[in-house]
C-alpha cells in the first residue's frame, strides 16, 4: 500500500525561533516497520515546511496514497491541527484512509471518531505494531472479522463506534526499526546551534507516578533497549547522517543504574563527536554523583530536570519524590561537570500569590542553575491531577492552548495578565542574574559559545510570548 505519515503544522515558538525544529520520532518509528513490511512509506513534515491546509492537500494528491497516517508529540495542544488538516484531505479526497494516533487520541478515542467523520481509524498506545497490523488488514481488503482482531484500534463497524482490545506493550524495542531514510532532508533539523540533529529514545515509560503526568498509563510499564544497539543507532545516525547533537526522548532513562551506566560507559567509548540533551530527574543526579564525569564523557551537555515546584509541601502533594535539597545538589553538581542545567518549573500547582512568585524567583536563583523552563500547569484529562482539580475554573478554552505556555487554570489571587507577568519576571531575575552571567562570560571558548546562543535564542522566545500575550488578549477585547 502507498502510505503517507505526515506530522501536520503544529507550530510553536520553541521550534520556530527556539532550539529548532525536531525529527518527528513517532512517525519514523511507525515507518520503520511499514517500509520493511513491503509497503511505500512517505513522510511529510508540514511543521518543519510551514505548510498551510491547501499546500497539504496539494501534496496529498500528488503522492496518491492509500493511506493518510499523522499524530504529533504536542498531543492536546496539536489535536486541533491535525483535526482541522484530516477534514481538508477528507473533503478534497473523500477516498483516502486517515489514520490518527498518539497520546491524546489514545485517551479520547470514542469521542474523537464521535465527532469527527474524517477520522477513520484511531491507533491507541504504541504504534509500530498497530499500525503495521491495520495496514496488513487494510491491503489484504479485510473484512470487520479481520479488523476486529487488530488490537489497539478504534474504529467504525456497522455504524457504531469499536474500541478493539488493548495492545499489551512492545516486548522488545529493538525489534522495530525506525524509518531514518524517511528523512529527506536532514539539514531542516538543527538545533541547539550544533548541526544536524535527531530524536532518540533509549526506554519508554516512567515508575513515577507524579499526578500531573500521564506517561505511565500511555507506555503502561518500563521498558529499555538493548545498551550496544542504542549507541549503534546514534553511530549510524552520526555517520550517515552527520547528525552532531540528539534530544533523548525518554521519560526516565535512569531508572536502572546498572543499565544506565552502561549506555554512558558505551557512548564514551565511542567518542563520537555528538552532543545530547536528556530528561533526567534531580535525585537520579545525586544518585549518580560518582560517575557524573562519565555522563561528561558520553556526550551529555543539557540535562532538563523537572524539578516543578520549590516548596517541599508542593513537591509531596503531587508525589514528586523529590525535595528542595535534592534539586539544589543536583544544579551544583552539573555545574561542576560542566554540563548544562535546564529548570524545569511549573506555575500553578499550588495558590499562586505574588509572595509564592517571589519566593520561588529567590530559590530558582539559589540553585543556581544555567536555564530555566517556566511553565503553567495544565489539566490534561487522563492524568489524577486534572480529575483533582475539576472544580477549578478555566481561563482559556481553546484547547490549542493547553501546550504548557499558556495559563490554563484560574489563579484565585492573580488575574491572568497578573500571573503573566510575574512569570515573565521570574524568568528575566533568573537568566540576567549577575553570578550566572558571569559564568556566561569567562567559560572556555565552547561552553561559551552554547551559552551565547541559547541567550539568545531564550530571549527571542521570551519577547515572542509577550508580543503573542498582548496580541492575542488585544484581539479578544480582554482588559490587561
Amino acid at each position: 500500500m502507498r502510505i503517507l505519515l505526515i506530522n501536520p503544522p503544529y507550530r510553536t515558538l520553541t521550534s520556530t525561533v527556539g532550539v529548532g525544529h525536531q525529527v518527528p520520532l513517532g512517525l519514523i518509528a511507525v515507518g520503520g516497520p511499514l517500509i520493511d513490511a513491503g509497503h511505500t512509506v512517505r513522510l511529510l513534515d508540514a511543521e518543519c515546511l510551514r505548510l498551510d491546509d491547501e499546500r497539504i492537500v496539494e501534496a496529498v494528491r500528488a503522492a496518491a496514497p492509500d493511506v493518510v497516517m499523522t499524530g504529533h508529540a504536542g498531543s492536546t495542544p496539536a489535536h486541533p491541527v491535525c483535526i482541522r488538516m484530516l477534514r481538508a484531505i477528507r473533503h478534497a479526497l473523500p477516498s483516502v484512509t486517515t489514520v490518527y494516533g498518539g497520546v491524546f487520541p489514545t485517551y479520547h478515542a470514542s469521542a474523537i471518531l464521535a465527532a469527527e467523520d474524517a477520522v477513520d481509524f484511531i491507533v491507541r498506545g504504541e504504534g509500530e505494531a498497530t499500525a503495521l497490523d491495520l495496514i496488513t488488514a487494510l491491503a489484504s481488503d479485510a473484512d470487520d472479522d479481520a479488523l476486529a482482531d487488530v488490537t489497539g484500534v478504534s474504529r467504525r463497524a456497522n455504524g457504531r463506534i469499536v474500541t478493539n482490545p488493548d495492545r499489551p506493550p512492545l516486548r522488545d524495542l529493538d525489534a522495530v526499526r525506525r524509518g531514518w531514510e524517511l528523512v529527506e532532508d536532514w539539514d531542516r533539523y538543527r538545533c541547539f546551534g550544533l548541526g544536524r540533529a535527531a530524536v532518540v529514545q533509549f526506554s519508554r515509560g516512567c515508575p513515577h507516578r507524579c499526578t500531573y503526568c500521564g506517561q505511565h498509563d500511555f507506555w503502561m510499564r518500563w521498558r529499555h533497549r538493548d545498551p550496544v544497539a542504542f549507541v549503534d543507532e546514534v553511530e549510524f545516525l552520526y555517520r550517515e547522517h552527520d547528525v552532531r547533537f540528539l534530544t533523548l526522548a525518554d521519560e526516565n532513562p535512569t531508572t536502572l543504574p546498572r543499565v544506565w551506566r552502561r549506555v554512558l560507559e558505551e557512548l564514551a567509548a565511542r567518542a563520537l563527536p555528538v552532543r545530547i540533551f536528556a530528561t533526567i530527574r534531580a535525585t537520579d543526579i545525586v544518585r549518580d554523583e560518582a560517575i557524573l564525569p562519565l555522563y561528561r564523557d558520553a556526550g551529555i551537555l543539557y540535562v532538563l530536570m523537572g524539578i516543578e515546584s520549590t516548596d517541599a509541601a508542593v513537591l509531596a502533594q503531587v508525589r514528586k519524590r523529590s525535595t528542595p535539597r535534592e534539586d539544589f545538589r543536583a544544579c551544583q553538581l552539573l555545574k561542576a561537570h560542566g554540563i548544562f542545567s535546564v529548570i524545569g518549573h511549573i506555575v500553578g500547582l499550588g495558590d499562586e500569590r505574588w509572595s509564592s512568585l517571589w519566593r520561588a524567583a529567590r530559590v530558582l536563583a539559589a540553585y543556581d542553575g544555567d536555564y530555566l523552563n517556566a511553565m503553567y500547569v495544565t489539566p490534561h484529562t487522563w492524568t489524577p491531577f486534572a480529575a483533582a482539580q475539576s472544580a477549578r475554573p478555566l481561563v482559556e478554552l481553546d484547547q490549542g492552548r493547553w501546550d504548557y505556555r499558556h495559563q490554563v487554570l484560574a489563579e484565585p489571587h492573580l488575574r491572568p495578565w497578573q500571573l503573566f507577568l510575574g512569570v515573565k519576571c521570574l524568568e528575566l531575575h533568573f537568566h540576567l542574574r549577575p553570578r550566572r552571567l558571569w559564568r556566561l562570560f569567562t567559560a572556555d571558548a565552547f561552553r561559551r559559545r552554547q551559552a551565547l546562543w541559547c541567550q539568545a535564542h531564550t530571549f527571542a522566545v521570551w519577547l515572542g510570548e509577550i508580543a503573542s500575550f498582548l496580541t492575542s488578549r488585544r484581539a479578544s477585547g480582554a482588559r490587561t
